[in-house]
């Protein structure tokens, strides 16, 4: 049997969502289709795997599922030969499944998988192609779940429809009651499952909704949204990027840090070996100048200081090159989408000189924080013999950095 899509009162969606999330709403998983080959992106790497706001495709569509309250296990369905780059993207802690021949096959197997988890009450599927997910979207979704066994997100179509045959455009196509269906697509986990396990000897579906449908189940239209335009050329890929720069948001921390000099000690300054008399006491290689970087960025991502990372009373950090603790706040960065714009250094110091050192510290904090040099500021100043500074007791230093972070 089949039938048409119901479509939700969306306003009513809105009104009653932050209700409804209050109240609970079971156990909700996702399944996100990873398993294409991308032959139709042109690009040596299937597209989910493409590089996108610090991240790639897939890394993206994992965290817009993951960052949702209502969101609990995700499994990721994977092509053949896919592990090993999947594992890079995603980490150790993303379940992955290898998928099959057909998407209906790939999405078969992340639903056994979770059906074998227990617990799963409802379930998102979404197609990793799609990585610009609202949140709202999900909310609207999981709603249409409290009534009906499915829900999917659609849009209606503005432009004009006609047949098209050998390059020659023909008769029109009345557009009325038609949309266009988008994903994610939400059910309650048994109906979805029976339909996958019961879709014997028939044709390949075009979509999940379309299974449960044939089974006499109502599907839920939700509204949907642009940013889930689907990723399938080259041009989409940069339609995603410009929606994402326009998403970014400014942050800018500051650090300021200091060290004793001591003799008997090498010094490091950042992540440059300073031909000098004496070296910076602490527990690390003491390199003052990154551990203002490092709290200028932890500051920035709000994320507490190079302290509550790095315990100084921890002996795993005795002596430990500062440039470690650089490369964490540089990666937590990446973690959040977000790309480092500027870094400006500045040293506290009567001796030694830092001009003819410059060069080489701002090459290594560019090396370290993978941004171009021009990106990275080094610059000296003294207290004019003032202080423990101008006493040459220590070495003091502070950094200023400018960080964009995705506002999502």
């Amino acid at each position: 049997m089949q039938r048409k899509a119901k479509r939700l009162n969306t306003g009513a969606v809105r009104a009653a969502s932050l209700q409804a999330i209050s109240m609970g709403m079971g156990q909700t998983a996702a399944v996100i289709v990873a398993a294409g080959s991308g032959s139709r992106f042109g690009a040596d790497l299937p597209k989910q795997y493409m590089p996108l706001a610090g991240g790639t495709v897939l890394s993206l569509c994992v965290k817009r599922l993951a960052n949702h309250a209502d969101v609990g296990p995700i499994v990721v369905v994977i092509g053949a030969g896919q592990d090993a780059i999947a594992r890079a993207t995603l980490g150790p802690d993303i379940p992955l499944v290898e998928g099959g021949v057909t998407r209906r096959e790939s999405v078969r197997a992340g639903l056994e998988h979770l059906a074998g988890l227990g617990d799963v009450k409802q379930v998102l599927i979404h197609d990793a192609a799609r990585p610009l997910l609202p949140p709202q979207v999900i909310d609207r979704l999981l709603m249409a779940l409290e009534s009906h066994d499915a829900a999917i997100p659609t849009l209606p179509i503005v432009d004009t429809l006609a047949r098209c045959h050998d390059g020659v455009v023909g008769q029109a196509v009345e557009r009325d009651g038609l949309v266009r269906v988008q994903t994610p697509q939400a059910f309650a986990f048994p109906v979805i499952l029976d339909a996958h396990r019961r879709w014997h000897e028939l044709p390949e579906p075009t979509d999940d909704a379309s299974m449960v449908r044939h089974f006499g189940h109502d599907v839920l239209s939700v509204e949907g949204d642009i940013m889930l335009e689907k990723i399938t050329h080259a041009p989409d890929f940069a339609r995603a990027e410009a929606h994402l720069a326009r998403a970014l948001l400014p942050r800018v921390g500051t650090g300021y840090d200091v060290h004793r000099l001591v003799p008997d000690k090498e010094l490091w300054l950042c992540g440059v070996n300073i031909p000098h008399d004496r070296g910076l006491s602490g527990h690390s290689d003491a390199d003052v100048a990154i551990h203002a970087l490092v709290d200028a960025i932890l500051g920035a991502l709000a994320e507490g200081d190079i302290g509550s990372h790095f315990p100084p009373g921890d002996p795993q950090w005795r002596g430990a090159a500062s440039r470690a603790f650089l490369t964490f706040a540089r990666d937590r960065v990446a973690a959040r989408a977000g790309r480092i714009v500027h870094a400006d250094v500045t040293i506290i110091c009567e001796a030694p000189k830092i001009g003819p050192h410059r060069d080489a510290m701002r090459l290594s904090l560019a090396e370290i924080l993978a941004v171009p040099l021009e990106r990275i500021s080094v610059k000296a100043t003294t207290t004019e013999r003032l202080g423990f500074t101008g006493r040459t007791e220590g070495i003091a230093a502070q950094a200023v950095v400018t960080l964009l972070i995705p506002d999502f």
